[in-house]
């Protein structure tokens, strides 16, 4: 049996509902409805549609910022409800959540230091010298000077800071990432230079990944596997290989058509 990091069951999430002040029903909109999927431990599972289809409502609950409406989250073999009960911390310790906009995810009051240091004292209660060797870890393994701590994120590229928010996400060493559009506000030279470190990081620290993106392009090049969201649902699922050469679903072939080829004209469908 596959080791199994992350699962949902039947997960969904609503928003509006129920009647106004002065009379009348507020609309209902299910972001998420009834999605069930499983993230196998150190393989990266992409999740892919255009916008508005629930991706990002699906990854803030993966790391407890919603409650979901219904279903449940699995995490390590235990519903993450009862994990939350019984320890808020060791729960945020294990899922870590990475932005998309890397600048301003991060305290401009804080210099890159305090940004790190932050979950070392809070979710694992280290001493000041194990901070300072961690965060001297951390930023080599992103591929910063150390040196560079003590800036403020305004003193940093796009790029550079969105190297400091992963450095944030493996700094309590989580059993699973989620990464949010991680580099879709980001040049394509930068992207491909922190996808690379994605895959190197993943490959040395045996990784867990939960990788939101609407660029099949980027999906293509970082995920094992792939779930394609469609107003709310999973309507497939599948290996890298099976959904980018046999699609099965109608919207998944479109959203492999619109995807831009020197030479090939789309026409409207």
């Amino acid at each position: 049996m596959p080791d199994v990091v992350v699962e949902t069951r039947d997960l969904c999430r609503s928003f509006g509902g129920g009647r106004r002040l002065l009379g009348g029903l507020k609309p209902l909109v299910r972001a998420v409805d009834g999605v069930s999927l499983r993230v196998e431990r150190g393989r990266t599972l992409g999740i892919v549609g255009e916008s508005g289809c629930g991706k990002s409502t699906l990854a803030r609950m993966l790391v407890g910022l919603l409650e979901p409406s219904a279903g449940t989250i699995i995490l390590d073999g235990k519903p993450v409800d009862e994990r939350k009960r019984e320890n808020r911390l060791d729960f945020h310790r294990k899922v870590q959540l990475v932005f998309q906009d890397p600048l301003s995810s991060l305290n401009p009051r804080k210099t890159v230091r305090q940004i790190l240091e932050a979950p070392l004292q809070v979710l694992l209660g280290m001493s000041r010298a194990e901070r300072a060797a961690r965060v001297t870890e951390l930023m080599r393994l992103v591929s910063l000077r150390p040196e560079f701590v003590d800036r403020y994120p305004h003193e940093f590229s796009g790029g550079q800071c969105q190297r400091i928010g992963i450095a944030r996400a493996l700094a309590a060493e989580p059993a699973l990432i989620v990464l949010d559009e991680p580099v879709s506000a980001l040049d394509v030279s930068i992207q491909a230079q922190v996808l690379r470190l994605l895959k190197d990081l993943q490959q040395r620290l045996g990784l867990t990944y939960v990788f939101i993106s609407h660029d099949l392009a980027v999906v293509e090049n970082i995920c094992d596997r792939i779930a394609v969201m469609y107003f709310g649902k999973v309507v497939e699922e599948g290996s890298k290989a099976d959904i980018f050469r046999r699609p099965a679903h109608d919207y998944t072939k479109l959203l492999l058509a619109s995807v831009p080829v020197p030479g090939r004209r789309h026409s409207q469908r």
